[in-house]
């Protein structure tokens, strides 16, 4: 089993993720797979924000936590950027400065 480091980089992350998908029999999964499990993962992280904000959910749904379901949609992120060989944290510092040029209201 991979070992995520103590006091993780975003690049850890990603290398870490390359590993768990290896152990777990996921690195066959196209992008559209991996997109489409982000898109889930987005939808169940949405049922555990209105599960805690007392809105209706369906008594069925298994609902985990909030912070469970952002760990599940940060694993899914991290896993299409490493199918486009994307280093995360450049992309967020590059969009930053795009970022730090607009308009905000």
């Amino acid at each position: 089993m991979p070992e995520l480091k103590q006091n993780p980089i975003l690049k850890d992350f990603q290398d870490y993720v390359i590993e768990l998908e290896k152990e777990r029999g996921f690195t066959e999964q196209t992008v559209l797979q991996r997109s489409l499990l982000l898109g889930e993962e987005v939808g169940e992280l949405f049922k555990a924000i209105r599960k805690l904000e007392k809105m209706g959910v369906d008594q069925n749904s298994k609902i985990d936590s909030v912070d469970e379901e952002l760990a599940d949609v940060l694993i899914s992120v991290c896993s299409i950027a490493n199918r486009f060989g994307i280093d995360l944290e450049q992309a967020f510092r590059d969009k930053e400065e795009i970022n730090k040029k607009r308009t905000w209201n």
